[in-house]
């Protein structure tokens, strides 16, 4: 998960480096050892998912050709969730993770504000 506190690191590993360059070291980031899966995940980050791949589509155009675009499709198999971020009966902290979301073109990011809740209606 990317949050405003670990956004520079995560901007740093968007850098174009060759693949023998480590990202967690180039960004200051500590590695966390998967439970399900061999990848690590960021040790900083208030939650962390572990997927493994199902399927990989190429995607086509509206003329149904293929285009140089691709959708990776995972399942979720492990979640990581540090203790500071889990509130009432074990539920995810959002607001206190403050999650960053990309906004718009170039460089535009936000930040989760005043959250509030929804319930869907009963039958």
């Amino acid at each position: 998960m990317s949050t405003r506190p670990l956004a520079e690191q995560m901007n740093c590993t968007s850098a174009p480096v060759a693949t023998d360059v480590d990202e967690f070291e180039l960004a200051g980031l500590t590695k966390a050892q998967g439970r399900n899966v061999a990848e690590p995940h960021v040790a900083e980050s208030p939650a962390a998912l572990e997927c493994k791949l199902l399927q990989v589509i190429c995607l086509n155009n509206l003329a149904g050709e293929p285009m140089n675009n691709w959708l990776a499709l995972g399942q979720v198999v492990d979640v990581h969730i540090r203790n500071e971020y889990l509130i009432d009966d074990g539920l995810f902290d959002t607001a206190a993770a403050r999650p960053i979301m990309r906004a718009g073109y170039r460089a535009d990011y936000a930040e989760i504000g005043e959250m509030f809740e929804i319930f869907r209606p009963s039958a």
